[in-house]
């Protein structure tokens, strides 16, 4: 095996779109990609000082989480790379529409198949360059178009991608290839 030493290679790296509203009441999103689950409930996502982070203090630490897909990665991308202090027609560029989410003060964007509501429940680690942001998930909204026949989220239909550390580039998560806790009975 050959050794590549520490790297932030935790594969797959959801790519993740935040929403927040600014002072005006105007949408922002941006790309962060270092997040995950953090418990049942909860979610973590290391933050650095953007717009967001600034929103994030305006609005009682409530945004949103969507999932970016194959559709909407150049527009994911872009809000990754273009900063909302600077430009301030980000969500215009991108073409996403948005309304107001329902049980938190923050926009859920139309492009998206699945967002989840957030609530700020801790900051880990705080300076004044960076920190980790553990949040609630309040509630998890699905457009129509993406449940399947059992009523929940069918996330086979979603074409959500995957940051890739390693090559830096984005990846389109496959399909189903098993059963979580059913699969391995077979070697018991």
């Amino acid at each position: 095996m050959k050794s590549f030493g520490s790297k932030p290679w935790v594969l797959p790296q959801p790519v993740l779109i935040i929403g927040t509203f600014n002072e005006q009441g105007k949408a922002n999103a941006m790309n962060a990609a270092w997040g995950g689950q953090w418990n049942a409930n909860e979610l973590v996502i290391s933050l650095g000082s953007h717009a967001t982070t600034d929103n994030l203090k305006l609005n009682n630490g409530e945004f949103t989480v969507a999932f970016a897909t194959a559709e909407t990665m150049v527009a994911a991308d872009f809000v990754g790379i273009a900063s909302g202090r600077k430009d301030l027609d980000k969500i215009a560029k991108t073409g996403w529409k948005h309304e107001q989410a329902p049980n938190v003060k923050a926009p859920v964007f139309d492009a998206f198949p699945i967002t989840l509501e957030c609530r700020t429940k801790q900051k880990i680690e705080e300076t004044d360059s960076h920190y980790y942001l553990v949040a609630e998930i309040v509630n998890v909204l699905c457009r129509e178009e993406y449940l399947g026949e059992d009523g929940n989220p069918a996330v086979e239909k979603m074409n959500l991608i995957s940051f890739d550390p390693v090559h830096t580039g984005y990846l389109q998560l496959g399909g189903r290839v098993g059963n979580a806790f059913a699969d391995g009975k077979k070697l018991m």
